[in-house]
């Protein structure tokens, strides 16, 4: 009994375990599935979520309809008969579908038409084809960075000189003076606005103008209205100005990619005693890297090479991409077609880490004795040390009947016609090879890109 009454109940123990085993089994299996059920239908959602985020995005960034208006053909109609204009009327009238460009890149958005470096030239150049746009940056008194062409710009791109702003200037208006006499000119009249005079806050209040200044003005009014007869003034009845957070963000939205251009200070740096010139060309990096934007997307220029190798050393991801504007052509004793005088030379440049040079269109081209364009001994120097070129600035000159005009100056024997300028493009491309192409006019490049497939 008492074997009995001590195995009985240790059976029946061992008998209702497995049955609160069973139990717990089949509870955790159930437990189990809701989770997972619950964990998949969380993933799917976060999944869903993540995909409409995405398209989101790329909807938000998709390149717009591309539309090149008539300047294109009035170039190609304006050029003397040859195989390059053949080529270009039968693209000109074909049915095709323009898209936009890297090769095309938006100098200051689309000045030709549109107050540089406002929401509506950026605009205007994402619609005629610019892949790239660019974004001059230069800081405010509260160093902050905004797109201006040049730091001290303000009071012939912006309507500075008609606000209550125009009391910060460096330096005031001051109108013309005349001889009373004979009523000759003696004295232009003149300003000096920087966006380092004023805070953010007060930049965003001006509005852009057409880039422009009468030097004969008596009063400030006056003095504002000096757009160059070749541009227009019809697109200026709204100028946004940007900061440079505002031109990555509208720029991403434009589906294009970014060339900030780092402008050299025309202040004492450290600005204030603090912000030094690796501060600035840090800042101008860190706000892509904040907004998300990969090194891919962004080519930092500028004029100086210290600037480069700064990027070149702290941000290499984007200095590999950085380019190196060449002004060497200030220098007296700089001869473009004269290696000797190039110091550093090109090899040198390659070995620095410099990957991509951005000298203006003269100085990639020459004229031979047949009067042929053909490349330069520094376009073909460039080459030979395996640097990427890109130039400046397509229909950044007045009409090309009159001689002189300086970004081609070295082929003006045998440029007299808008139309020629499609000749020296061509030359540019296809036996320079230059990478891109900077212009006041987009889709001008642009058009010569989408006939010759540039993209």
């Amino acid at each position: 009994m008492l074997l009995n009454s001590t195995l009985g109940p240790g059976i029946h123990m061992n008998r209702l375990q497995r049955q609160i085993t069973l139990a717990s089994i089949l509870m955790s299996l159930i437990l189990t599935h809701a989770v997972n059920a619950a964990s998949s239908s969380n993933q799917q959602e976060m999944s869903h979520a993540q995909h409409n985020a995405t398209a989101a995005h790329r909807a938000k960034s998709r390149p717009l309809p591309i539309s090149l208006g008539p300047r294109p053909y009035f170039l190609v109609q304006d050029m003397d008969p040859s195989p390059l204009k053949t080529k270009l009327e039968h693209c000109a009238n074909s049915r095709r579908t323009f898209r936009s460009s890297d090769f095309s890149i938006g100098h200051r958005g689309a000045a030709l038409q549109f107050p540089e470096h406002t929401k509506e030239s950026y605009i205007a150049a994402a619609r005629t084809g610019a892949g790239i746009i660019e974004c001059d940056v230069t800081f405010t008194n509260d160093k902050e960075l905004v797109c201006r062409h040049s730091q001290c710009d303000l009071h012939y791109t912006t309507n500075i000189l008609e606000t209550p702003l125009a009391n910060k200037c460096s330096q005031p208006f001051s109108p013309a003076e005349y001889d009373p006499e004979t009523g000759a000119l003696i004295k232009a009249a003149s300003a000096q606005c920087c966006t380092s005079d004023i805070s953010l806050a007060e930049f965003k209040t001006l509005k852009g103008k057409m880039e422009g200044s009468n030097a004969r003005a008596t009063n400030a009014r006056d003095y504002l209205q000096g757009t160059p007869t070749w541009r227009t003034d019809a697109y200026a009845s709204r100028g946004t100005l940007l900061s440079h957070k505002e031109s990555i963000q509208l720029i991403r939205q434009l589906g294009a990619k970014f060339t900030p251009e780092l402008k050299t200070p025309e202040v004492n740096m450290p600005f204030q005693g603090t912000y030094t010139q690796a501060n600035y060309a840090q800042q101008m990096i860190d706000e892509y890297r904040a907004a998300g934007i990969s090194p891919r997307q962004v080519f930092p220029q500028s004029f100086s090479l210290a600037d480069i190798k700064y990027w070149l050393t702290h941000e290499p991801a984007f200095g590999k991409q950085a380019v190196y504007l060449d002004g060497r052509y200030d220098d007296p004793s700089f001869d473009h077609n004269n290696e000797l005088t190039h110091n550093p030379s090109m090899a040198a440049l390659k070995a620095s880490g410099v990957n991509i040079i951005a000298p203006p269109m003269w100085m990639l081209l020459s004229v031979d004795d047949n009067a042929n364009i053909v490349p330069s001994q520094y376009a073909k120097l460039a080459q030979n040390a395996k640097l990427d070129i890109i130039t400046w600035t397509f229909e950044r000159s007045a009409p090309l009947n009159n001689d002189g005009a300086w970004y081609h100056q070295s082929t003006d024997a045998v440029i007299d016609k808008d139309g020629d300028k499609y000749e020296s493009l061509h030359v540019l491309a296809t036996q320079v090879g230059v990478k891109g192409v900077f212009s006041d006019w987009p889709a001008s490049v642009s058009f010569y890109a989408n006939c010759m497939n540039k993209y």
